[in-house]
């Protein structure tokens, strides 16, 4: 198999010629804090889509049934000067402010549902009968942003463009969309990231949340969305992805999906390669506590990719004095899934590293 079309020995030269110059240890900047915001503003200018700190969310909201619990809302919000999106919002019963988490779905080329891979939908019966496969499949047979509910956070999750009330997305339409969106000085990944970064500030900003407390959570696509919100929002106090870390050499060799496009274009920064490589972009967030989660038996992401990926992080957080704050974890038999015992265990973590005043 071919990787990619052109001369013989193309793909090859330019992985070659990856240098990630910016890197934190081998960019000449050696304060950590000016090299993180160095890096930052680096990967927001590749997003291309400008920042949308001015633009009100103007948030409707629609109650929903009890939950066992906790209540349950539709919000309605707009994260772009054009784009307004609903999206699902869980509070526990009793007295807040809260710790919340930003729940940011999967890919997994399923489009009718988006929002609702992670929290149960009260709203719409087909959707309920497709998302309760998809937990089945994925998920221990949970809904994890109500087990998140059920255990005393604030729960926000919308759907990204393409899923959910804003798609079905066709499969092979994936090109077109990011292709017109590249056409228009846009991006769609960077579209995904500005929305990601936008939603993480709406949620730090409610009265019933304790903002010191908010982090982002997800799997799969969603894992890369967590670790590059936290990268790219001091709103996010701390992160969880699951089955999303790599190197970038080591991710792009035959056979991996990457080279296939079209999900692929979700999340990619045009240029971003020749200044950080993949665990870069995620260590700007150190050193806030952050957990990574991949499974051994999952074909993704090949295992030296995981290595490789891993040591980058672990460096990145010791040099900040910060070693104790970073979880990572290959489970062994484990697929591309977030079940039942990966899931308490990253909830655990992540109630011991956000925990409030005694």
């Amino acid at each position: 198999m071919t990787p990619v079309p052109g001369p013989p020995g193309l793909h090859q030269a330019l992985k070659d010629d990856l240098r990630f110059p910016l890197a934190w240890g081998t960019s000449p900047v050696r304060d950590f804090g000016q090299w993180r915001r160095a890096a930052r503003a680096k990967v927001e200018e590749l997003l291309v889509v400008p920042r949308q700190d001015g633009t009100p969310y103007a948030p409707e909201y629609a109650a929903g049934p009890e939950g066992d619990g906790y209540t349950r809302e539709s919000v309605t919000l707009s994260l772009t000067d054009r784009t307004r999106v609903r999206g699902s919002l869980l509070t526990p019963h009793g007295t807040g402010p809260f710790p919340a988490v930003l729940l940011l779905h999967d890919h997994g080329s399923r489009f009718d549902i988006g929002k609702e891979k992670c929290v149960r939908p009260w709203y719409d019966d087909a959707r309920l009968a497709s998302a309760e496969e998809w937990a089945d499949r994925y998920f221990g047979g949970r809904f994890i942003g109500d087990e998140l509910a059920r255990r005393g956070h604030v729960v926000l999750c919308l759907d990204a463009l393409g899923w959910g009330d804003r798609g079905p997305l066709a499969y092979e339409q994936q090109q077109a969309l990011a292709s017109n969106l590249y056409h228009l000085g846009s991006s769609l990944a960077g579209l995904h990231a500005r929305e990601d970064q936008r939603a993480a500030a709406f949620l730090a900003g409610l009265d019933r949340v304790d903002s010191r407390r908010v982090a982002a959570a997800g799997f799969s696509m969603g894992g890369y969305r967590a670790w590059q919100t936290a990268a790219l929002s001091d709103h996010v106090a701390a992160a969880v992805s699951v089955c999303w870390m790599t190197g970038l050499r080591e991710m792009m060799v035959p056979g991996n999906n990457t080279l296939r496009g079209q999900s692929a274009f979700h999340m990619l920064h045009p240029g971003l390669a020749r200044h950080l490589d993949i665990p870069d972009v995620a260590s700007i967030a150190a050193p806030r506590p952050m957990l990574f989660f991949h499974g051994g038996r999952d074909a993704l992401f090949p295992a030296d990719g995981v290595r490789a990926a891993y040591g980058r992080l672990r460096d990145v957080w010791r040099s900040c004095g910060a070693g104790e704050r970073l979880r990572l974890k290959t489970w062994p038999e484990r697929g591309h899934v977030f079940d039942a015992g990966m899931q308490d265990e990253a909830w655990e973590w992540l109630e011991s590293v956000t925990a409030g005043p005694a």
